[in-house]
């Protein structure tokens, strides 16, 4: 077995030093873009993750990055999330359900719109997110479908458009008041998914093409 010398082991550490500091600019862009929206003060950022304006900028070169690598993290930890419960729950819509509150405690929901708002939603890294997580949440129903636990008359779009209302707090509504109810509301919107369904839906169920089709 091979040791490092101390001079290898002075050329590793600041690179793990540095994967951090990305980690916490990260993690912090996350909390405050959820809190105050995209236009957050990128010092302020900088402030709470602990690091120097010039760390944040030497990892993002601007706010469009910073923005991009935050929303495409949070897509991959609910992607994560979601294949850990296919893989670990053994009841199909259980492991929808706990897809579900997990993408609401990664404010998915929050961190999204500000793709469309901010720079080009069509970047190589947030459609291969995306698409992750999009096909994740299709295996999940198709899989609760197959068992008989999920109505057939809903699709993956229904599905995203109600996860992503129920998580964002209405308007003139302090936040920290919906985290509180936010669960159980996601509780009640999957318990009416499930199968034998009590009503026949209107309409059509929901693709994600049909969420990127333009407005008329």
């Amino acid at each position: 077995m091979t040791t490092a010398s101390p001079a290898q082991r002075k050329v590793t550490r600041p690179r793990a030093d540095a994967l951090r500091n990305r980690e916490r600019i990260v993690t912090a862009a996350r909390e405050m873009f959820t809190e105050f929206g995209p236009d957050v003060p990128l010092d302020e950022i900088a402030r709470r993750a602990g690091v120097g304006n010039a760390t944040v900028y030497r990892n993002f070169p601007d706010r469009d990055a910073l923005v991009r690598e935050v929303v495409c993290s949070v897509m991959d930890r609910t992607s994560e999330a979601g294949e850990l419960a296919l893989a670990e729950t053994g009841d199909a819509f259980e492991a929808l359900e706990r897809f579900v509150h997990t993408s609401a405690d990664e404010r998915i929901s929050a961190l999204c719109p500000m793709v469309q708002s901010t720079f080009d939603q069509n970047h190589p890294d947030l459609e291969a997110a995306r698409e992750r997580v999009e096909q994740i949440v299709e295996e999940l129903m198709d899989r609760a479908k197959a068992a008989g636990q999920l109505r057939g008359d809903v699709g993956v779009g229904d599905l995203m458009i109600v996860v992503a209302q129920l998580s964002r707090p209405p308007a003139g509504t302090n936040c920290g008041v919906n985290d509180r109810f936010v669960h159980r509301h996601l509780q009640l919107f999957l318990d009416g998914l499930r199968a034998p369904a009590r009503s026949e839906l209107p309409g059509t169920a929901v693709t994600m093409e049909d969420l990127r089709r333009p407005c008329d």
